[in-house]
């Protein structure tokens, strides 16, 4: 995939950030509320936008909306550790891992399933950086130890995962339309 335009990366820019403003708040979702979609905007803002400033505007953004919902917007600071800074490594495995991909992505069903499976790889790494910074270093376990850390990591691994995964495939179907339709409509148009 080729770069997107300056007009096309700040409507992608805006997207991701309404999507992320819209979800964060809500981790697991409610029958009112998404669920978070932050994993999936940090995937997707790597495949689509690549830039590290960008990388660096979705941490803050995250930073800030995570510092709102603890101070103004009821939510529980339970999560919120000298492990949070990890959140940083997790994210950057999300971002990069779509950037290194971004080069190969076209609309065809092999270059979506490459996508997909670099987005499930990233997505795992990801949860399990952030939940064993949490788990290890969270100082929320006073007598941390392995099995215990992977009964956890399996029993919320597969939910971030699963909803990392389904706002992905949603945002490359979405992609995979444009490709067929705008972009080969407006080629034809040009010749």
């Amino acid at each position: 995939m080729k770069p997107p335009s300056s007009r096309l990366s700040v409507l992608l820019l805006v997207s991701l950030a309404a999507v992320m403003i819209a979800t964060r708040f809500h981790h697991f979702g409610t029958a009112l509320n998404l669920p978070d979609a932050s994993m999936a905007v940090f995937f997707l803002g790597g495949l689509s936008l690549r830039e590290h400033l960008y990388f660096g505007m979705f941490m803050v953004l995250a930073v800030v909306l995570d510092w709102i919902s603890v101070s103004y917007a009821g939510v529980s600071d339970f999560c919120v550790t000298p492990a949070y800074s990890f959140l940083l490594l997790a994210y950057a495995v999300l971002w990069y891992g779509g950037r290194w991909y971004a080069g190969r992505l076209q609309a065809s069903v092999g270059s979506l399933a490459g996508a997909l499976a670099v987005a499930l790889l990233a997505a795992a790494c990801s949860f399990a950086i952030s939940n064993g910074a949490f788990y290890w270093l969270g100082g929320r376990y006073a007598q941390p130890h392995m099995s215990e850390y992977l009964v956890r990591l399996w029993q919320w691994g597969p939910l971030f995962v699963r909803t990392t995964m389904t706002y992905v495939a949603i945002a490359l179907a979405g992609f995979a339309v444009y490709q067929r339709v705008v972009v080969a409509r407006s080629t034809a148009v040009e010749r």
